[in-house]
């Protein structure tokens, strides 16, 4: 089943995008060639200027402390493990010390490398990054494996303490869901959200044999999901077949 998910709001749009950037991160820096770790900085610029949005360290310091105030609320009730609840709100006090911890902007640290200043400067010139632009990263580039992976990982240390804290808070929402089968009539699918509940994430799994895209459109009242044919050259044009699949709406 592939699997779509679609945020409510642009919080949790900048947390799925930053997870898609530290998830591809994280596999580029343990493998050996150059090219690897050309497109792991690369990365870790897109980062740097997702995660430079002033609101994101308080929005995501509030999200961790609304969900401790959320598994307090718990204790007491004798269908929850006091142990589990316990390992979660230490999890989530551990990751809120340790951003907090962070001063200024997250990733400001990286500002003061003159070596990653003058590569982030030309990686957005088509071909920027030739040696006869940039001969220190050319030499860099040559270094030992090692060398070059200890570099990635004190680069990106800065970004650890974000990382996990929004990896921890998406899986609790997304864990806040239960799945349910539905079906989209004609290619099409429209479901009024109830009232009093404030959904932020969609999430939709379908087969991949049926070739069907799914496109998109949520706010706080109302779902809407159009199912779309892929043609041979890539072209999308609406389905008109009764489809199932499933759905999961993530408050």
């Amino acid at each position: 089943m592939i699997l779509y998910e679609y945020p409510f709001n642009e919080r949790i749009r900048t947390y799925l995008r930053l997870q898609q950037l530290f998830s591809r991160l994280g596999q580029l820096m343990p493998r050996e060639s150059a090219i690897d770790h050309h497109f792991a900085l690369i990365t870790l610029f897109e980062i740097l200027e997702v995660a430079a949005r002033p609101e994101l360290k308080s929005d995501v310091l509030k999200d961790l402390d609304r969900q401790k105030q959320v598994m307090n609320g718990y204790r007491g009730n004798p269908a929850i493990s006091e142990q589990a609840l316990d390992l979660i709100v230490d999890q989530l006090e551990q990751n809120f010390e340790a951003l907090n911890a962070l001063s200024g902007k997250i990733g400001s640290s990286l500002g003061d490398s003159d070596f990653l200043n003058s590569l982030k400067s030309r990686v957005v010139i088509p071909g920027g990054t030739c040696e006869f632009d940039l001969p220190a990263y050319h030499a860099w580039q040559h270094m030992d494996v090692a060398k070059r992976q200890a570099d990635l990982h004190q680069w990106s240390a800065c970004f650890v303490p974000i990382s996990k804290s929004i990896q921890m808070l998406l899986k609790m929402l997304r864990d806040s869901g239960s799945a349910q089968k539905v079906m989209a009539t004609a290619g099409q699918l429209q479901q009024n959200l109830p009232q009093g509940r404030t959904f932020q994430l969609l999430r939709l799994r379908i087969d991949p044999a049926l070739g069907l895209v799914p496109e998109i459109s949520c706010n706080r009242l109302l779902v809407v999901i159009r199912l779309m044919q892929q043609q041979t050259d890539g072209r999308l044009v609406s389905s008109s077949e009764d489809t199932a699949f499933e759905m999961t709406l993530c408050a």
